[in-house]
């Protein structure tokens, strides 16, 4: 067995290898993922008298650089499946053409902004999971079939229904994301903002309406997962029934693992002390314990602070909002930026003014595929043992503390750890004596910090989580299982695997199969 020593890895939270909170490394991987992209077409540079924009924001492609943890070579891959997606589909005029009434009949069956951020200024998404009713899933579906937003493309084989949601990931990435990094007094400003929290109320929901709902939720996190990396902060499952912790472990499968490592489900108790660490009092809905009057289904109510960093028009109605539809950030002939309601009415383009901001073009952070003209530098980092940015078992609030700017980040070793080892990359970074990571012809091994698993070689723990991470298994019917020997391996990078999940206290879920699902379902018919 080998005898080489256990030590912890370096990890990071935001702002950390976000735009402005860079690493050397991570700056270097930048540098090179842009020259990669623009020698193979798929990228180019701001022009050098200012008059013409690079075609894609810094932020945009740290978030594929993230996902792939700062490997340019995968981030590119992705990078350009994604590019050769939207150019085939052509979601930028799909966006602008929409009809108003398809894209909110799509809006109200998937995570809805409330209008507010939490304390990093990061928009707060809420969804209410028993909407999704047999009869309101069935009434979509008759609607798609008079779809009055056909795709641009009429070669595009993707079924209307996902390009309704390609056009609500538009709206978060291109409207909502500007919008929030335009907000002045918000922590790390040199940062603009590129993820999205949700709440996911899950009160009310039975296990036959969780089944139902399987191709729904699944084909919103492949989308997001595939084409829209990085957009997810945490997740926060709120209102779960008994029965919950013993199907979790089939409803996970429907997800990637990464997405399930940001899920933290609380019980009502831990419910508000929970959220109000994250979220201030006022920017929470009443139904979970807060002050916010907002409905599911609503309009965004805006938080005071980004209503006041607007200028609204006169006819716009007391207190402001957004009305219905796909609306989108454009440069004014002052040179200021314009928030403008696009789609369709009835056949009917649309185009009006719904408020504008005192930020002009190039000064606003990740306005849609533009660069921004921010000054920012590389901080000076220092290692860490993991003690400062590694969060307690599984606790989510862990980091909402804010680090005021200027202060140190972890190494580069932390790099993209986010997201789940890749098998075969070696792993990256400037280890300094600090870090002590052991010579390793793979990723260094690890376990937990305490010592309690002193080797793995040769147990039903080894390589689990490092060549092995997730084992995929195929499940038939679009089911897929990632399989982490968590029970033995410990406390392996908590940040990253799916032991992150909390389940009210609750340990020792059963496992169960499709079939006992489906067995579940046919008593539960037949007993009625």
């Amino acid at each position: 067995m080998s005898t080489e020593p256990l030590t912890k890895v370096d990890s990071f939270q935001y702002p950390s290898a976000h735009l402005g909170h860079l690493t050397n490394s991570q700056q270097e991987s930048l540098d090179k993922f842009k020259a990669i992209c623009q020698e193979r077409g798929y990228y180019h540079p701001a022009g050098k008298d200012g008059k013409k924009y690079a075609s894609h924001d810094d932020e945009t492609l740290l978030r594929y650089l993230r996902a792939r943890k700062f490997e340019t070579e995968g981030a590119f891959e992705q990078f350009k499946d994604t590019e050769d997606w939207r150019k085939e589909n052509q979601l930028e005029q799909y966006y602008d053409q929409i009809d108003i009434n398809d894209f909110e009949a799509a809006r109200r069956l998937y995570p809805q902004w409330t209008g507010r951020r939490d304390k990093r200024g990061i928009p707060v998404y809420v969804f209410e999971v028993a909407h999704l009713s047999s009869s309101n899933i069935s009434a979509y579906e008759k609607s798609m079939k008079k779809d009055k937003s056909p795709p641009i493309n009429p070669k595009s084989k993707v079924a209307p229904n996902m390009m309704r949601l390609f056009a609500l990931y538009e709206n978060l990435t291109r409207f909502v994301f500007p919008l929030c990094s335009a907000v002045p007094g918000r922590p790390h400003p040199e940062t603009p903002v590129s993820q999205s929290n949700n709440i996911v109320d899950i009160s009310g929901v039975g296990l036959r309406q969780f089944w139902n709902l399987k191709t729904h939720m699944q084909d919103a996190s492949t989308l997001a997962t595939a084409h829209y990396p990085e957009t997810l902060d945490r997740i926060f499952i709120i209102g779960a029934p008994s029965f919950f912790p013993t199907v979790w472990a089939w409803i996970k499968r429907w997800f990637d693992p990464i997405t399930v490592s940001k899920i933290f489900i609380l019980s009502e108790r831990e419910m508000f002390p929970t959220l109000s660490k994250y979220i201030d009092p006022e920017h929470i809905p009443t139904k979970y314990g807060g002050s916010l009057d907002f409905t599911f289904g609503s309009m965004p109510h805006l938080d005071p602070a980004i209503i006041s960093a607007l200028s609204w028009p006169s006819d716009t109605p007391t207190p402001p909002t957004f009305p219905i539809g796909p609306i989108k950030w454009r440069e004014s002939s002052t040179g200021t930026l314009e928030a403008t309601a696009v789609g369709r009415i009835d056949g009917t383009p649309r185009s009006k003014l719904v408020a504008s901001t005192k930020s002009d073009f190039t000064s606003l952070h990740g306005i849609s595929r533009v660069n921004t003209a921010i000054d920012w530098k590389t901080e000076t980092v220092a290692p860490t043992d993991g003690s400062a940015t590694q969060p307690g078992e599984g606790d989510p609030d862990y980091g909402h503390e804010l680090v005021k700017s200027g202060t140190q980040t972890p190494a580069d070793a932390a790099a993209g750890q986010i997201a789940l080892p890749m098998r075969g990359v070696p792993a990256e970074g400037d280890h300094s004596a600090a870090v002590a990571l052991p010579a390793s012809g793979a990723q260094p091994r690890e376990g937990t910090s305490d010592g309690k698993v002193v080797a793995q070689e040769g147990t039903a723990a080894e390589g689990a989580m490092v060549e092995g991470t997730p084992h995929v298994v195929e499940l038939g019917g679009g089911d897929r299982a990632a399989v982490v020997e968590t029970a033995t391996v410990g406390q392996a990078r908590k940040d990253t695997g799916v032991e992150g999940v909390q389940t009210s206290g609750k340990e020792g879920a059963e496992k169960i199969s499709d079939e006992q699902v489906k067995e579940f379902l046919r008593d539960q018919t037949l007993s009625r």
